[in-house]
């Protein structure tokens, strides 16, 4: 029973993905053909309209191509600039918030489930009030401090705010909780400082929790929308994620082609590691 729940789940899961991609090998003439109904498209462009049959008067979902044809992919990638501009604005964006994070959020994290300094268990429940809120409260705020520090219009009005988020720390602190003392116990009366100590004891532990940390804020980041269009109004500047929508000027099968290549990053980092995403989370709740 637990089996085909699962099962189902995943169907349910891997559906609009499948869908997308198997879409995406369509030519515009078999899209219009299927799902033309959507807004009430009664012809197909004039080159394809002696070939193609009449749209159907409602919605039918395709899974197999008629003909696999790669032309949409061609438009996205070598006749739209656009794409490619802002797909590297996605990557300007994501990932010096996924270094960033990763690397303060393993120092921080270090601190705060070995060190013994004044203050540090209320400063780590003002870090876990801050994961409480919503993200919108923090847009606000966010904002008016961009503002005052000339960042506004600026990938660094998004890229700070990212780096010092407080959800890496936690994860990071989760982490290396469950690091046995007397390791490091050992290592100090070696003679080993902490840095030493971080370096040659602690860093190897925890790189599964780093990768599952890496891998969950490339996707967090990768889809942001709400930041881009509240600190970068110019359009050319902001990322993949505000202008899938609109990038294929109504033309389905560039939507799908564009959609397919824009979530194949993501795809192939979750099946590259996927065990050790696994391993990440699981051994981040070894010790609260």
């Amino acid at each position: 029973m637990k089996l085909a729940l699962l099962l189902l789940l995943s169907a349910l899961a891997l559906f609009p993905v499948a869908l997308t991609v198997t879409n995406a090998l369509m030519s515009e003439r078999e899209i219009a053909h299927h799902y033309g109904a959507l807004d009430g498209e009664d012809a197909v462009d004039a080159e394809d309209a002696d070939a193609a049959a009449m749209p159907t008067e409602r919605v039918s979902i395709r899974w197999i191509p008629e003909r696999v044809t790669l032309k949409p992919f061609a438009e996205v990638l070598l006749l739209q600039s656009k794409f490619l501009n802002l797909f590297w604005n996605s990557v300007r964006l994501a990932l010096p918030i996924l270094i960033g994070q990763t690397a303060i959020g393993t120092l921080a994290g270090y601190a705060f489930a070995k060190l013994a300094f004044p203050g540090r268990d209320g400063l780590f429940f003002v870090y876990l009030l801050t994961m409480l809120m919503p993200f919108q409260v923090t847009l606000v705020p966010n904002y008016l401090i961009a503002d005052r520090l000339g960042l506004l219009q600026t990938y660094g009005a998004i890229i700070w705010p990212g780096v010092f988020a407080a959800f890496g720390v936690f994860l990071m602190r989760q982490f290396t909780a469950g690091i046995p003392d007397p390791y490091l116990e050992a290592a100090r009366i070696d003679g080993a400082g902490h840095f030493r100590a971080f370096r040659h004891i602690v860093l190897p532990i925890v790189k599964p929790g780093m990768t599952a940390l890496a891998l969950l804020l490339f996707a967090d980041n990768w889809n942001m929308v709400e930041q881009p269009l509240l600190f970068i109004t110019e359009p050319f500047r902001q990322p993949l994620s505000v202008y899938l929508a609109r990038i294929n000027e109504g033309a389905r099968g560039v939507a799908f082609a564009s959609s397919t290549l824009y979530m194949t990053p993501m795809v192939l980092l979750f099946l590259y590691g996927e065990d050790q995403l696994v391993e990440g989370i699981q051994r981040s709740g070894i010790k609260g």
